[in-house]
């Protein structure tokens, strides 16, 4: 299990531009480095990450072994409309986490 932390405004004014900002811990492995044993660890790392707004893609990135544990994204958005977004991160080893956070736009 991860632990997600999430920094996005309960509520912005219609067309302003707002800013969401997600760290999500999660053991990263490349895939290059040995054990302790001498054979080498498997890759272990987030692949995707997508926000949606009210089910429309806002905001998508893909990840490569060079990415950092605990990797932390950050993006600007146009606020349009009340509603819910979702982020949603999957990988290696069946990892998929998904989070929402409501904003109110007025």
């Amino acid at each position: 299990m991860s632990n997600v932390l999430i920094n996005a405004p309960k509520t912005a004014k219609s067309g302003e531009l707002i800013e969401l900002k997600a760290l999500i811990m999660h053991p990263m492995e490349t895939g290059f480095r040995p054990g302790t044993n001498g054979r080498i660890i498997p890759r272990n790392i987030i692949q995707r990450f997508v926000a949606t707004w009210n089910g429309e893609e806002i905001f998508s990135m893909a990840f490569s072994p060079a990415i950092a544990a605990n990797p932390f994204v950050s993006f600007f958005v146009v606020a349009r409309q009340s509603g819910t977004v979702e982020l949603h991160w999957t990988g290696d080893e069946g990892f998929d986490v998904k989070e929402q956070v409501a904003i109110a736009v007025g």
